[in-house]
């Protein structure tokens, strides 16, 4: 599967990244991992730069609406995404679902300055 992610429960935060061709079934299997496991408001640190996709329009819009689906569940913790910037606007639908949420959001080009942006976060009650 190309994307690999870690939930720790003792730092309330989700680490993901993306390695190679990301299909519309390992994208919703991540974030259904994430409803299921009720870490929603966790923060989140997205390394999206080792992955690609060939997701169709129709299969962004589907990946949108589970994403806003997940704005209901509560509040939403800091996100951080690390990317190239080639990768912004294939991207830009699902950036804009993102940014719907009511949480701190940034993108970076470099892991460590998102991770240490991220910690600075505060924590969200579910």
């Amino acid at each position: 599967m190309p994307l690999y992610w870690m939930i720790d429960s003792r730092a309330e935060l989700v680490s993901a990244e993306a390695e190679g061709d990301v299909s519309l079934d390992d994208a919703m299997s991540f974030l259904r991992a994430l409803s299921g496991a009720k870490v929603t408001h966790y923060r989140k640190l997205f390394d999206g730069r080792n992955g690609t996709s060939s997701m169709t329009a129709q299969e962004l819009l589907v990946i949108t609406a589970e994403i806003r689906s997940h704005h209901s569940l509560g509040k939403m913790g800091a996100l951080a995404i690390v990317s190239k910037p080639e990768q912004t606007e294939p991207f830009a639908r699902v950036l804009g679902a993102l940014a719907l949420a009511d949480r701190p959001m940034r993108m970076f080009d470099s892991p460590t300055r998102a991770r240490n942006w991220l910690l600075a976060q505060p924590r969200v009650s579910p």
